[in-house]
């Protein structure tokens, strides 16, 4: 049964807690009295200034969409990643979260305003209808695709099982438009891919959902068959642009290749609070050598596991510094108003280092080719440049994001191409890495 508050980053907490009762002097009372007095003389100004705007305002304003913009603005105003979500907001993340829903298999993106297919899904409706990379979507059951949001025309593709939905397409050598009826299936989003390069097994883990550790796992006992655990020279974990999810999947993944010690620990504002989860005995690759990518756009969940590895020294972290993001969110559902979003916790790697606004510093440091067009657009923020972020020390120790360019040709992916020099041995010269000492 799920519990129902949720760690984004997400480890399940309990329902009920507990009440400590301590002796306080009564000066210290007076003022806690004082402080609440205050508290409640701010509530009710709020109370007043919602009448006047009721009342007074020169249109009847949306009463509801009030108290949310104003649930909304208190939330937001403590650090980038605490908000509300309304009633379909929390459903999204939740389908999010399981990464599994009704829906036809298609990972799409918005182009110039069209909803562009990436790619379908092995073995789901949209790839057994001959659905091709690149078609572009123009209408979903009639209404035109132009004008709506990606998440808009994604709502609108997906919905219950055995539910059809007609869409017509254009591809670029059809001279007409192609019409497709589709049933709607259960979708298992693929948080992890597999595949052999050479003697290199390479997973590349797009984001933690409660599907990525049995699909790391899956990836793991596949690949060592495939390529023999005699030959396999080593594994590449790609975490790059991986912006993270669920804490329990992070610890769960970085636990898979670590056979003792501290994973990640959580601290919030009561130092009683504390939490630390370590390994459980049992590596899963054997030990064999292992290769972490990552780059401006890896963050939280995703900074765990490259920390973890790294602290412990059982992975080579390669690539760019990460995004940066140390903190920890619960979500905390309203009855049936939505959720909050709450951040309730700094993490921590295994040696005791805060990330935040700092993020994971690589071991090896490669830079891509940035083409010219892109120059000066491939770099993340990272979380030292959100409005608002939780301050890590001096704020001349923060630092900001760096290159999130992935090239499309595998080819001319530097960071890969110097993980497999790596795993061969090669630890200079080989692809332009520049080694950083950490």
């Amino acid at each position: 049964m799920r519990k129902l508050s949720l760690l984004i980053l997400g480890v399940a907490i309990g329902a009920g807690s507990a009440t400590m009762v301590s002796q306080t002097s009564l000066l210290s009372s007076t003022s806690a009295i004082a402080a609440s007095s205050d508290t409640y003389r701010q509530l009710s100004l709020f109370g007043d200034v919602f009448e006047k705007i009721r009342t007074d305002y020169v249109e009847k304003p949306d009463e509801p969409k009030l108290v949310e913009s104003a649930i909304n603005g208190m939330l937001t105003s403590l650090d980038p990643h605490s908000s509300y979500m309304d009633a379909k907001s929390f459903r999204d993340m939740q389908v999010q979260t399981r990464g599994e829903f009704g829906g036809l298999g298609i990972e799409v993106t918005m182009e110039d305003g069209l909803v562009k297919v990436v790619t379908p899904i092995d073995d789901t409706p949209a790839s057994r209808a001959g659905i091709l990379a690149n078609d572009v979507i123009t209408q979903i059951d009639g209404d035109n695709v132009q004008g709506l949001n990606l998440n808009q025309a994604v709502d609108k593709m997906r919905g219950p099982v055995n539910s059809s939905v007609m869409l017509k397409i254009q591809r670029k050598e059809a001279k007409d438009p192609i019409e497709v009826k589709l049933t709607r299936e259960t979708i298992k989003v693929r948080p992890v891919r597999a595949r052999v390069e050479g003697d290199v097994g390479v997973l590349r883990i797009t984001q933690f959902n409660e599907q990525t550790y049995e699909g790391l796992k899956a990836g793991i006992d596949k690949l060592t068959s495939d390529i023999g655990a005699d030959k396999l020279s080593g594994f590449v974990i790609d975490l790059r642009n991986n912006p993270g999810g669920l804490l329990d999947q992070a610890i769960m993944v970085s636990d898979a290749f670590l056979d003792r010690g501290e994973i990640v620990s959580t601290r919030s504002r009561n130092p009683e609070d504390t939490q630390r989860f370590n390994a459980k005995s049992g590596d899963l690759t054997k030990g064999k050598p292992l290769v972490v990518l990552v780059n401006g756009g890896s963050a939280s969940a995703s900074e765990i596991v490259a920390g973890a590895l790294q602290d412990h020294k059982r992975a080579t972290v390669l690539g760019t510094r990460s995004f940066g993001k140390g903190s920890v969110q619960t979500i905390i559902p309203l009855g049936g108003n939505g959720a909050v979003r709450l951040t309730t916790a700094r993490y921590y790697t295994p040696s005791g280092r805060s990330i935040q606004a700092k993020g994971i510093e690589p071991d090896v440091e490669v830079l891509q080719d940035i083409p010219d067009e892109l120059k000066g657009k491939d770099e993340t923020k990272g979380e030292a440049g959100l409005k608002g972020h939780l301050q890590n020390g001096a704020e001349k120790e923060e630092r900001g994001g760096s290159s999130a360019y992935i090239p499309p040709d595998a080819s001319k992916d530097k960071q890969l191409i110097a993980a497999y020099d790596y795993l061969h041995g090669v630890r200079k010269g080989a692809s332009n890495a520049t080694t950083s000492p950490n």
